[in-house]
């Protein structure tokens, strides 16, 4: 899989493992989008570059991480094509796949332990869409992103 990463300086750490655990144990082709340090930087810098790598196609998802995962999280949902969810459990990582064909998991990383992390992301690399009964909730999302609604400036 292609995977892109982002992480603010509170995420850095963590990303760093869960960067090497898709390349290393997985096998992913992993582009890591920064932070390089735990020096303070701004999630935007690196939430929305990733967005668009991954709303564009170069990426099969995306992982955000910051100290809550709340700040990427809405960044990346303003980007057309976008449906990050905000995961710290197995279950919501597999459900935001299965039900809302999410691409882009936000971790916060003060939020679960590592341990936890990994699960959560291994559930939303496991996971695939169902399509279904579920498809047409996308497809009212995927016009939302292609209305001229109040407040979008793109």
């Amino acid at each position: 899989m292609r995977v892109a990463i982002g992480a603010d300086h509170a995420g850095f750490a963590l990303k760093e493992l869960l960067r090497v655990e898709l390349a290393a144990e997985l096998g992913d082709e992993v582009t890591d989008f920064g932070t390089d340090s735990e020096q303070s930087c701004d999630y935007p810098d690196i939430a929305l570059p990733l967005a668009q790598a991954v709303a564009r196609g170069e990426h099969d998802f995306g992982v955000l991480i910051c100290s809550t995962g709340v700040g990427p999280s809405i960044v990346a949902n303003k980007v057309p094509g976008i449906r990050a969810a905000l995961c710290h459990d197995p279950f919501s990582a597999r459900r935001a796949r299965q039900h809302t064909d999410a691409n882009v998991l936000c971790i916060g990383a003060w939020a679960i332990g590592c341990g936890v992390a990994s699960e959560v992301l291994r559930a939303f690399r496991e996971a695939s869409f169902e399509g279904g009964r579920h498809q047409r909730r996308v497809d009212k999302i995927r016009a939302i992103d292609h209305s001229d609604r109040p407040g979008r400036s793109d």
